[in-house]
């Protein structure tokens, strides 16, 4: 088969991982079936270049839709751009370059006529007075943090009901806390009051609400995190990592200063010594889901995106992929699952939104870290071709092990046999060192299943389930009732809680 040589550079990109001596390593055949996982996707999410203005740049760190129903794109160099005509069958969009002058996009949101910016110093109202096109006023609505090195990068969500945002701001120089409120999340009420809300961030790379409404922020492997995670966020909340504990002084609406985690513990039971830490409500395998997951986006296009509506959409930074993740609420904890998506994306990935035509806009740059991706920066849209794939919709718990829901119906007799569920099982250690391995692994049993009449979902029941482990399905096993493989054969859950019988 001739190759391109894109193809070849893609493939090589595949490769890289195999360089790296972390725990996740992927494989020699893992590449191999990540390559013919990706022809396999094109069949059903196709990806459409975005074609940008001659010499222009757009690292996208931020999108938003408007009103009119173009999309605003904030980027890395601190410019916005209006585009029109990204749903277009074949685009050719117009760019119009709104505002310059801002730092390091990373939220963008609109409200009352004006973008809401969030960059690395403030968050900003950036709006055209004059009605010529071109924004000529910047307000700052809050600067209530310190801003000093490169790597103090600050995401804003879009406005909740209450027209509250909430800022994530990332540590000094990735691992300390030099300037104010570095590691904290920020309340930023309309009038521009600015709360602290929850501390013990690390590095994070997007902040905003989930499919039931409640506030996530993404969070990167490094120190206090074994793995890449999305983090489930409530008033007065602490993530992990120390580093911000200096300026609880200076935020009495915190509370007081959380008891100091303890290196080598378990999430599990440290959440018992330390009552504000939030264990990870959705972990990703580190490379084998991720190595630095940012933006997310809701699917919530009422099935122009095919079949998983209402389930989160984010991007990986390193591996320029995209992955869906699917949460839920136990006995008052946050937890869920993450599934592969989309290999194949041009750039490192640093945000996605969903266009008014209901497709995945995705931008994102290589600037800073090496990416898989084989450009420098890219728009790149994904639409959903029509085509039903064979797909693990979505997993949730049950007392004695899992549901799991499938996007066509399973064949009689792989759904129904219990060897074609194959489950193992992983934790990490809670400590101070920069990511950390897989321990703790062991193989549940899969004592029953019960599929349903339709085909559609599955339930299983395991010999074991315990608190404060990532279960991993492995279903190559299965076929569709008309013998098809699944498109994705492993997805992963986080359980931090069991429900009761």
């Amino acid at each position: 088969m001739n190759r391109s040589p894109s193809s070849y550079l893609r493939l090589l990109g595949l490769l890289l991982p195999l360089a790296m001596s972390a725990p996740g390593t992927l494989r020699a055949e893992e590449v191999g079936e990540r390559w013919g996982t990706e022809q396999r996707e094109r069949e059903y999410y196709p990806i459409v270049t975005i074609p940008l203005p001659p010499d222009t740049v757009i690292e996208a760190g931020a999108f938003t839709v408007l009103p009119d129903r173009r999309v605003a794109v904030g980027t890395r160099h601190g410019e916005i751009f209006l585009i029109d005509g990204v749903d277009a069958a074949k685009p050719i969009p117009s760019f119009h370059r709104f505002a310059t002058g801002l730092d390091e996009i990373f939220g963008l949101a609109w409200k009352d006529d004006a973008l809401l910016v969030t960059q690395s110093c403030e968050l900003t109202r950036v709006r055209d007075a004059s009605g010529d096109g071109v924004a000529d006023r910047f307000e700052t609505i809050s600067d209530a943090w310190g801003y000093a090195n490169y790597h103090e990068y600050a995401f804003g969500s879009k406005p909740d009901a209450d027209g509250n945002q909430y800022i994530a701001l990332g540590l000094s120089e990735s691992y300390y806390s030099h300037a104010l409120h570095r590691g904290f999340i920020m309340k930023v009420a309309p009038d521009g009051t600015t709360t602290a809300f929850a501390s013990g961030l690390r590095s994070p790379g997007g902040i905003g609400f989930d499919e039931h409404g409640a506030l996530f922020y993404a969070e990167s492997q490094g120190p206090w995190n074994c793995s890449c995670s999305l983090k489930a966020v409530s008033q007065g909340s602490f993530h992990g990592h120390p580093a911000s504990f200096e300026w609880y002084k200076h935020a009495p609406e915190l509370g007081p200063v959380p008891p100091m985690p303890t290196s080598g513990t378990r999430i599990a039971t440290e959440k018992n010594r330390v009552p504000q830490l939030v264990p990870y409500a959705v972990i990703f395998p580190y490379i084998r889901m991720g190595r630095s997951i940012t933006a997310f986006s809701v699917n919530r296009t009422q099935g122009k995106f095919g079949p998983f509506e209402n389930q989160m959409f984010l991007g990986d930074y390193t591996q320029s992929i995209l992955m869906r993740a699917t949460t839920e609420q136990v006995n008052g904890v946050w937890q869920g699952a993450c599934y592969p998506f989309r290999e194949g994306l041009s750039t490192g990935i640093l945000s996605v939104e969903f266009t008014p035509g209901g497709n995945l806009l995705c931008g994102g740059t290589n600037r800073g870290w090496p990416v898989r991706g084989i450009k420098p920066f890219a728009l790149e849209r994904l639409e959903w071709s029509g085509k039903m794939p064979f797909e693990i919709n979505r997993i949730t718990i049950q007392p004695d092990g899992f549901q799991i829901t499938f996007t066509k119906p399973v064949d009689r007799d792989t759904g129904s046999s219990t060897d074609s569920y194959l489950i193992s099982a992983f934790t990490h250690p809670y400590h101070s060192g920069y990511g950390g391995p897989e321990i703790e692994q062991h193989k549940p049993g899969v004592t029953a299943v019960a599929l349903a009449e339709d085909g559609l979902s599955a339930r299983i029941t395991l010999d074991k389930l315990d608190q404060g482990f990532v279960y991993e399905f492995d279903l190559v096993r299965l076929r569709s009732r008309d013998n098809e493989e699944l498109l994705h054969r492993n997805a992963f859950y986080t359980v931090n809680e069991i429900p009761a019988r």
